[in-house]
């Protein structure tokens, strides 16, 4: 979250002239309710057994493609596999916890997690969500450090990484 995920994949698919999918949207689409509605009404469990479904339709697809993950979408259901198999570009777009805190701070109320978050600060709530989620991060064919960066370098690093 905030790392940059939706709007980098965006520009990427941009340049590289691919579609662009987006699997928090499409499983809006399908399924004409928000994440936040999903998560409220069948749970947790329920959403991360359609995004695997999803994840898995958007990959079988011929075509090649730009999906941008959810931030848990590797940490479930053995997704972070999916991630390494032959054919398909993994990135992880490693922010730090300073990076995360500055640009989430001023999009709290859009954040529907961060708000349901009470007890810890910003920070360290970023903080223990990387640490749990980071072996899983961690397991991306490519790490692509993004502070201090701009939309463009980044996806030029990105690019430069594809062509190799």
């Amino acid at each position: 979250m905030g790392a940059g995920k939706s709007t980098i994949a965006q520009q990427l698919a941009q340049e590289l002239q691919l579609p662009y999918y987006d699997l928090d949207h499409e499983i809006e689409k399908q399924h004409q309710q928000k994440i936040t509605a999903i998560f409220a009404e069948k749970g947790e469990v329920y959403f991360r057994k359609i995004e695997h479904q999803l994840l898995h339709q958007l990959l079988e697809q011929k075509d090649r493609a730009i999906i941008s993950l959810g931030g848990g979408t590797p940490c479930y259901a053995n997704n972070h596999l999916i991630l390494q198999q032959e054919g398909v570009e993994s990135f992880y777009l490693k922010a730090s916890i300073q990076t995360l805190t500055q640009r989430l701070e001023k999009e709290k109320e859009h954040r529907p997690m961060l708000q349901t978050n009470t007890e810890d600060t910003l920070e360290t709530f970023i903080a223990k969500h990387l640490f749990d989620r980071s072996y899983f991060y961690y397991q991306a064919k490519h790490i692509v450090p993004v502070d201090d960066k701009s939309i463009d370098q980044i996806v030029k690093e990105i690019t430069a990484l594809l062509s190799n």
